[in-house]
């Protein structure tokens, strides 16, 4: 029997995993099967932060984990709703009632949402929508190379014995239905908003989970108590997911945390020039042809469950090593004293200067907004023309220039511009505030909202990151402040 059919054909005894943050957890049959094929499996050797861990040495969990948290906040969030079969029902796989099926499928679309994630989770990403290989291929269908739509691709096109599809199918649930939940298309509003919006399952998860490895307090917010309030209303056709208004304080701390978590975890520039190295490091190896481009995954899943379970943290430092240690990267110094400092974890600084201070600003004020970006980017310009002048071959910097800026929740204002169905209501990601007497209205328009204050802030991140010598010729140059690495903090 070939490894990879020993792999798909085990089965495991236990039906219930023990999570650090909720305790035990109990599976679906379906879902069981699911997290033991070779690409749910792929999940546990992925990093959920990226290269947080060279700042947060704790930040060692997986999507593996997290994955399996959103899907015991979206089976929660459900049974608040009172939408939630009985644990009869749910744990039968021969059970196929309308309610039962909605159920199963929320917690599926949950537990696969991340099934796509590229290594290091957002890191390279970013370098294949950038590479873009099958985005502007001639014919295609002009979608992202994110990992949605690779995690799309897996739930459909996987019809094996061990594969996604094949599992689904056999369970009795349908692919494609799956797919439009992971990518919040489905026909259920509500199912949307479960999963993408701006209190959801997946949010819900990773703030507790990132805290808890992390060490940090950032995160933090009564779980519990905002579970107890969500509530199911009706507005025209559609049911939509709300939160109880004697709940609001409670979204506010949610809400307040996620927004210090990206402005002084994920943005903090000691941890974002590790991603940031990543990403071009990325870039350049799919540029070179010296790793798996998209089409590559594509094929692998199609074909090689086994082969694209390798897509993995490992496999990509695997070839960082690799290619330092051998020579290839010898012609190439900038990325090859990137690669170092990604190997080590030494030698990259950020840059201090006016352009590059971190700023609230007002997301409705595109004008202002603007402004900031463009001295951002003419500073960038600046460096990089004197880096070429007067460094060497070695010298390098990375403009990290934020397209998607952190936000207490999406403004009224952008949310009217893109609303498409007449309704701001049905809109999938703004948090909804019910009242007893049958009034909704989205947060940012409840009078006694501390969000309310708040909701057109923005924090505005941008950063540049270069080499021990660039930065010691931006300093002389006076293009940058003096600041030692020791006082370089969070």
């Amino acid at each position: 029997m070939s490894l990879q059919k020993s792999l798909m054909e085990a089965a495991p005894k236990s039906h219930i995993v023990f999570d650090p943050i909720y305790g035990f957890i109990h599976l679906t049959p379906v879902e069981r099967e699911i997290i033991h094929s070779p690409f749910y499996q792929r999940l546990r050797w992925i990093k959920q932060l990226g290269f947080s861990f060279f700042v947060f040495p704790g930040a060692e969990h997986s999507r593996f984990g997290h994955s399996i948290g959103v899907m015991w906040n979206g089976h929660k969030i459900i049974q608040s709703c009172g939408r939630a079969v009985s644990d009869t029902d749910l744990m039968n796989p021969n059970c196929h009632t309308k309610e039962k099926d909605y159920h199963q499928m929320v917690r599926l679309g949950a537990l696969m949402h991340d099934l796509g994630t590229f290594c290091f989770s957002h890191t390279t990403e970013a370098a294949y929508i950038r590479f873009g290989e099958t985005t502007n291929k001639a014919g295609g269908k002009g979608l992202k190379d994110d990992h949605e739509n690779l995690g799309a691709y897996i739930i459909k096109n996987t019809d094996y014995p061990g594969g996604i599809t094949h599992i689904l199918k056999k369970y009795g649930y349908d692919p494609q239905r799956i797919s439009d939940l992971v990518k919040g298309v489905d026909p259920s509003v509500m199912a949307n908003q479960i999963l993408h919006s701006e209190i959801d399952c997946d949010r819900m998860d990773y703030l507790l989970r990132d805290a808890h490895y992390t060490g940090l307090k950032y995160g933090s917010y009564d779980r519990d108590y905002l579970l107890h309030h969500f509530e199911p209303r009706r507005v025209g056709d559609h049911d939509i997911l709300t939160i109880k208004h004697n709940a609001l304080h409670c979204v506010e701390d949610f809400l307040q945390s996620r927004f210090a978590w990206y402005s002084q975890v994920i943005r903090s520039a000691r941890g974002a020039k590790y991603d940031a190295i990543a990403e071009r490091l990325c870039f350049y190896l799919l540029e070179k042809g010296l790793m798996y481009r998209y089409s590559d995954l594509l094929e692998m899943i199609e074909k090689s469950p086994v082969g694209f379970y390798g897509f993995n943290d490992s496999y990509f430092m695997g070839l960082i090593h690799k290619h330092y240690s051998d020579g290839t990267l010898d012609k190439d110094p900038g990325i090859k004293d990137m690669a170092e400092t990604l190997l080590f974890a030494q030698g990259a600084r950020h840059t201090r200067c006016e352009e590059l201070k971190q700023r609230l600003l007002n997301q409705d004020n595109q004008e202002e907004v603007d402004k900031y970006v463009r001295k951002a980017q003419v500073k960038a310009e600046e460096i990089r023309e004197v880096l070429e002048k007067k460094g060497e071959k070695k010298d390098w910097m990375i403009a990290d220039i934020p397209e998607k800026q952190i936000v207490f929740v999406k403004s009224s204002k952008n949310i009217v511009a893109s609303n498409k169905s007449g309704n701001v209501l049905l809109e999938r990601d703004p948090v909804k505030i019910s009242y007893e007497n049958g009034d909704i209205k989205l947060l940012a328009e409840v009078e006694n909202s501390v969000i309310s204050r708040l909701h057109n802030t923005m924090n505005f991140i941008p950063n540049i990151f270069c080499s021990e010598s660039a930065h010691e010729l931006l300093v002389k140059e006076g293009l940058i402040e003096n600041v030692k690495p020791s006082e370089e903090r969070l």
